[in-house]
């Protein structure tokens, strides 16, 4: 979930007379949870290079899902783009989504970054680490995520609510490679370990790592890259304060999560939709999210940006995605019964 200001919903001129009506041929609509500037230069891109223009409407994730469910089959959406394989899940659930049918897709996007149902694809890569302050903590007592329910971190660990979606999927993801009893127990281990009860998201946690308020910090990389890139000093000193582990490597491999998007069920643009996912999915795409987003290619052979490639390379949880979302449900209760607020 990326908590951005929610956009004014919008069409684009089209009134709600006009959202009913049959759309022209050379236009897709997008329902978009991404913030405008993080997707728009794309689109921007691929109307240049289709000649297809995109009718962008942005809002937060769970408010879009909603609309696009009270729409029905009369949504406008062709596409709903969103962050974290749970909301895709949440959506394909929801029965609002469509087999995508790209041949093209299947071949470029590894299998575990695409539904196995072809509902949805991911677009972008988003790996959990673990953020440790430099002089603080050696990384050589740090190994894997189980391994921070250790007696030595009590008092020591930031990390965001249980309410936050980044977090059950990780939970989901401890279950799938654990068992629903160890992940029980790590996740009340965890909590013992925690500095102050979670507040605010992954930049805030950060923060809180390079104030001295705790010494690790659980957070998606692609905070702490806005955060080296950011305008604002604070921000940038606060990130060279911390330095990223990458854990389980000798397992099962650092937790990763998508944002991807979904083929709307009642989209009356599938080509114009499916042509609009292929470009995400292209090279030229895949290298500008890594440059300008901080985020990871889904594909392999793709170049990083400055950031990342300081962090060096890591070894993936190779789990198919959509096995966060099935497990969503039963994360959730473990981490209410742990006491993880």
């Amino acid at each position: 979930m990326e908590n951005r200001h929610f956009a004014a919903l919008f069409v684009l001129a089209l009134g709600a007379a006009d959202l009913a009506a049959p759309a022209l041929a050379d236009e897709v609509n997008l329902y978009s949870a991404r913030k405008e500037d993080l997707i728009k230069p794309l689109l921007d891109r691929f109307t240049e290079k289709t000649g297809i223009t995109v009718n962008l409407i942005t809002g937060e994730a769970d408010v879009l899902l909603k609309r696009i469910v009270a729409e029905g089959k009369n949504t406008p959406a062709d596409l709903l783009l969103t962050t974290d394989v749970g909301r895709l899940y949440r959506a394909k659930s929801e029965g609002v989504t469509a087999p995508i049918g790209s041949a093209a897709l299947v071949a470029a996007v590894p299998a575990q970054y695409r539904d196995p149902a072809d509902h949805w694809v991911g677009l972008s890569l988003r790996a959990r680490p673990i953020m440790y302050v430099k002089g603080k903590v050696d990384p050589a007592e740090l190994s894997t995520y189980e391994a921070l329910v250790d007696a030595k971190w009590q008092g020591r660990i930031c990390i965001r609510s249980s309410s936050n979606v980044y977090n059950q999927s990780m939970m989901a993801a401890m279950i799938a490679a654990d068992g629903a009893e160890a992940a029980e127990n790590w996740a009340k281990g965890l909590v013992a370990n925690f500095a102050r009860p979670p507040e605010g998201g992954d930049r805030d946690q950060i923060k809180a790592a390079a104030a001295g308020q705790c010494d690790i910090a659980i957070a998606n990389t692609y905070y702490l890259a806005g955060m080296v890139g950011s305008e604002e000093a604070a921000q940038r000193e606060a990130a060279a304060k911390v330095a990223v582990f990458w854990p389980n490597q000798d397992g099962r491999g650092t937790h990763v999560n998508v944002s991807g998007a979904a083929l709307v069920k009642a989209s009356r643009h599938p080509d114009a939709a499916r042509a609009l996912l292929e470009f995400l999915a292209n090279d030229e795409s895949q290298a500008w999210y890594a440059e300008a987003n901080g985020e990871y290619p889904v594909r392999p052979g793709i170049g990083l940006s400055p950031v990342l490639a300081e962090w060096g390379t890591f070894k993936a949880d190779e789990l198919n995605l959509e096995r966060l979302g099935e497990l969503n449900a039963e994360a959730l209760m473990i981490m209410d019964r742990a006491g993880w607020k």
